[in-house]
């Protein structure tokens, strides 16, 4: 039985996740279902995206993956079902898997259209939670939907690259749970353009010249303890899902991340300009 996974931004105090999940459960009683989040920021697509772009790959193949994050069905926000890399995402055609997409192309894509078949409950997703079930019984997607090839793209969130500059220029795209800010300029994409150059990162009035690959190469250890590096020092790395980050080192959440610390907020521009 394939794993079913809930993204969302309902939070957890009310009763939409556990009526989401005992809906699932009434529907197939056999389910494993895996909450990945339910802390997205309100109708927020591009943390959606970050968050489970960095999650799915760590389920197993054929693991189905619900997303509840501006999902309300209207004129301009279809609802789809999509095979990416031998896994299934049902969501709106938002431009969230144009997010995910960005690295790979789509195995099977539908547009849902059995709304009028499902009966209305007082649970919401509850479509949703029927092509999941579906999928996890083996079923097709043919079935719940007609094939696409085109879906919602989102393009003014992602990174520019000026190369007359020398330039990347990028963007504040999630700030996680220590209020570290992560931009979305891949590793990848700072090598190619930068070829071994040397760099100035700038965000906001602060710029960083080193980017670390953990955040306690910050430290030197061989020094005694007092003359090390302190807490609270701020720095530029690359992060476990490969993305340039913005941190205070061993922030402390009562006084404040970088987020807060350095004045960066969601979609607040991060530049790195390479030497000639």
């Amino acid at each position: 039985m394939s794993l079913i996974t809930l993204t969302t931004d309902f939070g957890t105090k009310d009763h939409f996740v556990a009526s989401i999940k005992g809906a699932i459960y009434n529907e197939l009683p056999d389910a494993r279902i895996v909450s990945i989040s339910h802390q997205i920021s309100p109708f927020n697509i591009t943390e959606t995206a970050y968050v489970l772009k960095n999650a799915y790959k760590s389920f197993p193949k054929g693991s189905i993956h619900i997303i509840g994050v501006d999902a309300e069905l209207n004129e301009e926000n279809k609802h789809i079902a999509v095979q990416i890399d031998n896994h299934f995402f049902i969501c709106a055609d938002n431009g969230l898997i144009s997010l995910i997409l960005s690295e790979i192309n789509p195995e099977k894509m539908v547009e849902i259209n059995i709304h009028e078949r499902i009966e209305k409950k007082n649970t919401p997703l509850n479509v949703f939670i029927h092509v999941a079930c579906h999928i996890a019984r083996g079923g097709t997607l043919d079935v719940i939907g007609k094939p696409i090839t085109t879906y919602k793209k989102l393009t003014e969130i992602q990174p520019v690259i000026n190369r007359e500059k020398n330039q990347i220029l990028g963007a504040v795209i999630y700030i996680d749970n220590y209020g570290n800010v992560i931009s979305n300029i891949s590793k990848k994409l700072f090598q190619e353009i930068g070829k071994g150059r040397s760099f100035e990162i700038m965000a906001h009035r602060y710029k960083f010249k080193t980017v670390l690959n953990d955040y306690s190469n910050i430290v030197d250890f061989s020094l005694p303890k007092e003359q090390r590096q302190k807490d609270g020092s701020k720095l530029a790395l690359f992060n476990s899902a490969d993305y340039l980050e913005i941190a205070i080192y061993k922030s402390n959440l009562l006084v404040g991340g970088a987020s807060t610390l350095l004045g960066l907020n969601y979609r607040d521009n991060i530049v790195v300009k390479f030497n000639d």
